[in-house]
């Protein structure tokens, strides 16, 4: 779905679908025309026997960086084409080139055409097409299951012109159709989808076919004769939430997947600037393990280095395209430290440790879990960091908030010509107070079959901290399993202003052959204020971290949309609340508490400002203990007291979710949210 800057639109949809008859429609806004369509075939045209997406299609759209502006044109569609060859994105498997929304003028020609946007595309789709098939690439377009396309000008869209519109883009050289939803007139989403299937496959021509009806139909029970792909969610936004909320709509459809018929959770947000590299690595990390069409979704001639070795890196790429072609699945995902295996044709396993926390934890696995078999020990690739290990069976690592890290793991009879993976970890508080010394330990494990030799440890900080070893930095041999402990006594100076700070963890060894082996592990300190003595609106503390799924978390007002300070006075079921927090979910508001506190108390609840729309579900977390939670609500209900004991905590952390049905509409309120020390 392609919509504008708002939420509401979605919802709003589907209202003016539901509102016109199906009987002011029926099969006549279907219909091929009589002489012009001929008999359909019996050969389902999204089999993989059609040789299409037999691996997620790669390559890219306009949409979720340009949206409707004018700097969508012809220009940047061969611009777009000219980095794929020159960055060597081609080379890595990115070969589609797609259009999305406002290419078109609003009005059909006299014979009922469609018409190229002069001013985006004054030499028409053809000759854009034939520019980016002579760099070796493919075009894709974009419209509507509805007489009207998404956009709020009013595009014509493909209902009722379903024979003459493929027809259209064939002629055209068209590879690729994005096929939405708008404006459906409340025809029957599979009786639409199924007439454009028909239509392009009367074309004679080979496009690649992407179901866009956002889910709502279960399109993974019964599209997988009718489209290449089908969206799973709603639209992705640029935002630790969206992202969040869709990966977990999208994992339980793994079942469903497979060469020629694949879960779309719609493009990648990489490099549009919402998230930071972290957690962009982590949406390309996770999106190449569940198998999903890897669409770039940024303007890749204004994109950062960082972002080009985000998108090409060729080792998570073949993780995606691997020609199984099956979906990652959950080991487990307790406390939001989440492992995800999937299975690879070669018998190899890629493994996904993904941190969903604000903070950095140890996740861990073994061979056997992730459905390997049995074996003496294992090779073991980090596809990020892209070195070889051995491992005796276990799969761990520290991983930072919001991280991920990738692995592929093979039962290798080789695996002894790597060296023995270790695994660098920290115990005790990551929070120091200005001035006052905390004790760290750190750790470097053997997690290899052979033994870690002449393993030595640093730990530095920032300019002007003090870090001083306390015990030993040295082992003459680790042998599997065992452990470097090593104490560390750290001071930040007085004064310094709260916020968080990096230290890097170092290890050196050398493995069994001699070579030697460093690693590092960025580790990061938070200088935090104490909490005060008494009771305080949470809405007056400085907080940690705080995410939110559309916009940012609001002191004071509510969620409002994407912009900073847009929010309304705080308001559930028509009470208005000077003091609170505004969020929206997926997320997540974290307090430092310093063990000084014992309460936390709030009204929550979906704010007004959506009218009926928005289900949501709050948690109140005591360091990694739920301490309490209201279940789903909706904006029916009015607002719920939440009481949660945090005595002894060390960070409190304000969490919304999703309530199951996806982020769209959740506006949420931490209403009176006050802290007790």
């Amino acid at each position: 779905m392609r919509r504008p800057h708002t939420r509401t639109t979605r919802t709003t949809r589907r209202r003016v679908a539901g509102a016109l008859t199906a009987g002011l429609l029926c099969t006549a806004g279907l219909a091929a025309p009589a002489a012009a369509a001929p008999a359909r075939h019996p050969v389902a045209a999204a089999s993989p026997a059609d040789g299409l997406a037999l691996t997620p299609p790669m390559g890219f759209n306009n949409w979720n960086s340009t949206h409707c502006r004018a700097d969508f044109n012809e220009a940047m569609v061969k611009g777009i084409a000219d980095l794929f060859v020159a960055k060597g994105l081609k080379d890595a498997g990115y070969q589609y080139v797609n259009l999305d929304d406002c290419w078109a003028l609003p009005n059909r020609d006299a014979d009922g055409k469609l018409v190229p946007d002069p001013a985006r595309f004054p030499n028409g789709i053809k000759a854009v097409a034939d520019y980016v098939h002579s760099k070796g690439l493919k075009l894709g377009i974009y419209t509507s299951a509805g007489v009207k396309t998404c956009n709020s000008a009013g595009f014509p869209g493909a209902l009722g012109h379903e024979y003459s519109d493929a027809q259209q883009f064939a002629d055209w050289g068209v590879d690729y159709l994005k096929y939405d939803n708008c404006n459906n007139l409340g025809v029957d989403a599979k009786l639409r989808y199924r007439t454009m299937r028909d239509a392009l496959e009367a074309t004679g021509r080979p496009i690649v076919y992407s179901i866009c009806e956002w889910g709502e139909n279960k399109p993974w029970e019964w599209a997988s004769d009718v489209g290449h792909l089908w969206r799973t969610t709603g639209d992705i936004s640029d935002s630790w939430g969206s992202m969040l909320s869709i990966l977990k709509q999208n994992l339980p459809l793994a079942p469903y997947a497979g060469p020629g018929h694949w879960n779309d959770p719609d493009m990648l947000e990489v490099g549009n600037g919402g998230m930071t590299d972290t957690e962009y690595r982590s949406h390309f990390s996770l999106w190449s393990v569940m198998a999903s069409p890897l669409l770039i979704g940024t303007d890749l001639r204004k994109a950062s280095q960082a972002t080009f070795d985000i998108l090409d890196n060729k080792e998570v790429i073949a993780v995606d395209q691997d020609p199984l072609g099956k979906q990652g699945t959950v080991v487990s995902s307790a406390g939001g430290r989440w492992v995800i295996a999937k299975q690879m044709k070669d018998g190899s396993r890629a493994v996904a440790l993904f941190n969903e926390s604000g903070s950095a934890q140890r996740i861990a696995t073994t061979a056997s879990a992730v459905g390997l078999p049995d074996a003496p020990a294992y090779t073991l690739r980090d596809l990020w960091q892209h070195r070889g290990y051995n491992t005796a069976g276990t799969l761990a690592a520290t991983v930072p908030a919001h991280g991920t890290v990738l692995l592929r793991v093979a039962a290798d009879p080789d695996w002894a010509a790597n060296p023995p993976a270790a695994e660098l970890g920290l115990d005790g508080s990551p929070f120091v107070e200005a001035g006052t010394p905390a004790a760290l330990t750190t750790s470097v494990t053997d997690l290899g079959r052979t033994s870690a030799r002449r393993v030595s440890v640093s730990l530095t900080g920032p300019d002007g901290w003090t870090v001083r070893a306390t015990s030993a930095t040295t082992a003459a041999a680790l042998a599997t399993g065992k452990s470097l402990r090593t104490g560390w006594r750290v001071a930040a100076p007085a004064g310094t202003p709260a916020g968080s700070y990096g230290l890097t963890l170092k290890a050196n060894y050398r493995s069994p052959t001699g070579e030697n082996v460093t690693s590092t592990l960025p580790l990061t300190v938070t200088i935090a204020l104490p909490p005060p003595t008494g009771t305080s609106y949470l809405s007056d503390l400085p907080w940690l971290s705080a995410t939110s799924g559309w916009g940012p978390v609001e002191r004071d007002t509510s969620n409002g949309e994407s912009a900073a300070g847009d929010g309304n006075p705080i308001t559930l079921g028509g009470v208005v609340y000077a003091k609170g927090l505004g969020v929206h979910a997926e997320s997540e508001v974290s307090f430092y508490t310093g063990k000084a506190c014992e309460k936390v108390t709030a009204d929550v609840g979906v704010d007004d400002e959506k009218g009926t729309k928005g289900t949501v579900a709050f948690e109140i977390w005591a360091d990694g203990t739920k301490a309490a939670s209201t279940g789903v609500l909706t904006n029916a209900q009015p607002a719920q007291p939440l009481t949660a004991d945090v005595t002894g905590a060390q960070v409190v952390r304000l969490v919304v979710t999703d309530g199951g049905d996806g982020i769209d509409s959740d506006h949420a309120d931490w209403a009176n949210a006050r802290l007790s020390c």
